[in-house]
């Protein structure tokens, strides 16, 4: 256990300038995500009355990740990292003054996929250097605490950032005015980035070759416990991820509207907060490896309650355990990832990950569409459910049962699987890899 007083002090971390600035950066970019979220899922549902088009937002916001993370890692180890967020923080503005002007032109529905498209470009370019430039803003000792935080930030965004959404549209569901706060917040989390002091590292001449662009998926696939943990992420939100199908049950089986849907994905993230700060707050999990397990089994059983639920109130209770549950996975596979990872390699490594995150989270929203679409015609095919509203209704419904029990198996998968994750202990005394694994192409030697 690490000796330094400030390794147990849950607010050591913000006496840092530094952090205090990326933090706000970080949580005006994560808050206009939010509210974009649910202005253009409520936008293009109200458009199609269509789960499929609500997939092909996870889809077109996925791709961008999955063929340019790896480029955008290399260019974080390569090049300085604050310098490459000013510029994809800028593509991601003005990506999303594209939106704002579609919305006031009520422009066809494609066009919405291709700025969507362009903002995710600059997320896929600038991510990696985002995670990897937070090690440089403080102390080795302090960063599991700075990730709980950082989840803590990212949650209290997605807690008031739907709620905003919702009350800007208002109850006609009209979009333009949350696409101007998206854009406001994006320029706005452009200034604190330009005024950070990061710690500067040592450079390393990293030839652009394909071996060391593949460098960092060598580094996960032979470090087994950042394999693990991430595989099991990816798999348990991929099949039971239900945030964009939310559109359908705030409109079609609560009968809520945009407002309802802010508070559905602000429940979701008050949960998570209340898991941060108590993680923050409390003693390091002794076995952390089965605190994932145990938290990523209720994520699932928590999406079968509220795929089942006709309620609001019942909803809510569903959409608060799912972000309470996954936030004890988000956590410990963060802190994993960057505290094994040596410096010079965590842009890749970071690169690895975030294409594991949007595969889950935007892919996943891809398969729940396409599934909640497939059930519903099945659901027409076997007349269990007439076309149109009855058909959408039973199709999101089953959809998220069938991906709540799917991420519970995934759990004994897992475990079966790769059982380091069950011997995995204390966060906080996590270091880097050896210098077997610190070499310029991340080789073993």
């Amino acid at each position: 256990m690490s000796n330094d007083p400030a390794a147990r002090d849950p607010y050591a971390v913000w006496r840092h300038h530094d952090y205090r600035l990326f933090s706000a950066s970080w949580l005006m970019f994560a808050m206009a995500s939010q509210v974009e979220m649910v202005a253009v899922g409520m936008h293009i549902y109200a458009r199609t009355a269509d789960p499929l088009s609500l997939a092909w937002i996870g889809l077109v916001r996925a791709l961008p990740t999955m063929l340019l993370a790896i480029a955008g890692g290399h260019l974080a180890d390569r090049f300085n990292r604050r310098k490459i967020l000013l510029c994809t923080f800028s593509l991601g503005a003005a990506a999303s003054a594209g939106l704002l002007a579609l919305a006031c032109w009520n422009a066809p529905v494609r066009w919405f996929y291709a700025f969507l498209f362009l903002g995710a470009v600059g997320q896929a370019l600038g991510s990696p250097a985002r995670a990897a430039l937070l090690p440089q803003l403080i102390p080795p000792a302090i960063f599991n605490t700075a990730m709980a935080w950082n989840s803590s930030i990212f949650q209290v965004s997605t807690m008031i950032g739907p709620v905003l959404g919702g009350l800007l549209l208002g109850r006609g569901d009209y979009t333009p005015p949350a696409f101007a706060l998206v854009l406001l917040l994006r320029v706005g989390g452009i200034v604190p980035i330009a005024l950070l002091r990061a710690r500067p590292v040592v450079e390393k001449a990293v030839a652009v070759t394909l071996q060391s662009l593949l460098a960092g998926i060598r580094f996960v696939w032979d470090s087994k416990i950042i394999l693990a943990t991430i595989t099991l992420d990816l798999v348990a939100v991929l099949v039971g991820g239900v945030t964009y199908l939310l559109p359908v049950f705030a409109t079609d089986i609560l009968h809520v509207g945009g407002r309802g849907l802010g508070l559905l994905r602000a429940a979701e993230a008050f949960g998570a907060i209340l898991m941060a700060m108590v993680i923050a707050h409390s003693r390091p999990f002794p076995r952390a490896g089965r605190a994932m397990l145990w938290g990523v089994g209720g994520f699932g059983v928590a999406t079968v309650l509220f795929g089942l639920s006709p309620w609001f109130g019942v909803s809510l209770a569903g959409m608060f355990l799912i972000g309470a549950c996954d936030n004890i996975s988000v956590v410990v596979r963060h802190t994993l990832v960057q505290m094994l990872t040596p410096d010079h390699m965590r842009g890749r490594v970071s690169a690895v990950n975030n294409i594991f995150i949007v595969a889950s989270n935007d892919l996943g929203g891809f398969e729940s569409g396409v599934t909640a679409r497939f059930f519903g015609d099945a659901s027409v095919w076997c007349g269990w459910a007439s076309p149109g509203l009855s058909a959408r209704i039973a199709g999101a419904m089953t959809s998220c049962v069938f991906g709540g029990v799917g991420a519970v198996l995934a759990v004994a998968g897992a475990a079966r699987a790769w059982p380091q994750i069950l011997s995995l202990g204390p966060l906080h005394d996590i270091r880097p890899a050896g210098k077997a694994e610190q070499t310029k192409d991340g080789k073993r030697e």
